[in-house]
């Protein structure tokens, strides 16, 4: 099994560096709209604060996890936006704090998860290094959304490593959750990494359908933080050209996107 240590790490870098940007904001910004439609900043870390309790119910809970999938299921449609609604209300300090202390002991949490150790999920059950990765992502990808309501610039990092892994791995499921059929074969993935230098490859070489770009757009792409329109993203092969319109790395059902920039093409073709 993979020593899940680097990606807790890289998780907790994650956290810690956008904790810098919201711990500096005044009251006021946190109730900022950002691009999530109905979220305010303070929606946000609600649910990065909701999720990580999830995380570490089901590291440490599993009787109490299978409790708040229960719930989920009752209320499919509501239960992942009323968590971060009742969770904004919260007194910024308080909220803070939560986020705070939810992340710390779920960090130490997977720490101590015993080798091989799978745990449950809204989708397939996952090990600590999984778990880890899809935290980090929904963290970056939500601290995306506060740095454009705050106005602030967040550069990417080696980290995006994990995330586009994890978008790779999710392309069957992001065909299956939408009924289409899984292409049997592989792609070849080649995204150019942060620093301008690394090439960070997936899949066969020879793979006659293949997706090439940088890591960013990808994470974007795969995150939902972006219209493929607005990104770098070249796709050979029907099956793959038609991924990228479909692409997603998180659990649940399809989810909406973002719409292209006005002065895309797609938007304007759209336009007319």
């Amino acid at each position: 099994m993979a020593d899940p240590t680097p990606v807790i790490d890289d998780l907790r870098a994650e956290s810690e560096e956008l904790d810098r940007l919201v711990a500096g904001l005044d009251v006021a910004q946190w109730a900022l709209p950002t691009p999530a439609d109905g979220w305010t900043v303070a929606h946000q870390i609600a649910h990065l604060a909701w999720t990580d309790r999830s995380a570490l119910l089901a590291v440490t809970d599993e009787d109490g996890f299978r409790v708040m999938v229960e719930k989920a299921l009752a209320a499919p449609a509501t239960f992942v936006d009323g968590g971060a609604e009742e969770g904004s209300r919260l007194p910024v300090p308080e909220l803070l704090a939560g986020w705070r202390d939810g992340r710390t002991a779920l960090d130490l949490a997977l720490r101590r998860a015993p080798d091989g150790a799978r745990f449950p999920w809204y989708g397939p059950p996952m090990a600590a290094a999984s778990m880890a990765t899809a935290r980090l992502m929904e963290t970056w990808a939500h601290g995306l959304d506060i740095a454009e309501a705050v106005g602030a610039v967040r550069e990417p990092t080696a980290r995006l490593r994990h995330i586009a892994r994890l978008g790779v791995r999710t392309r069957d499921f992001a065909f299956g959750v939408r009924g289409l059929p899984v292409p049997e074969a592989a792609f070849r993935v080649e995204l150019r990494a942060p620093d301008g230098e690394e090439l960070w490859t997936y899949g066969p070489e020879d793979a006659d359908q293949r997706i090439t770009g940088t890591a960013l757009d990808f994470c974007l792409l795969v995150t939902q933080r972006a219209h493929r329109a607005d990104l770098s993203l070249t796709a050979t092969g029907p099956d793959a050209d038609r991924w990228l319109d479909i692409a997603q790395a998180f659990a649940g059902p399809p989810g909406p996107g973002r719409p292209a920039q006005p002065e895309s093409p797609s938007a304007q073709e759209d336009a007319r």
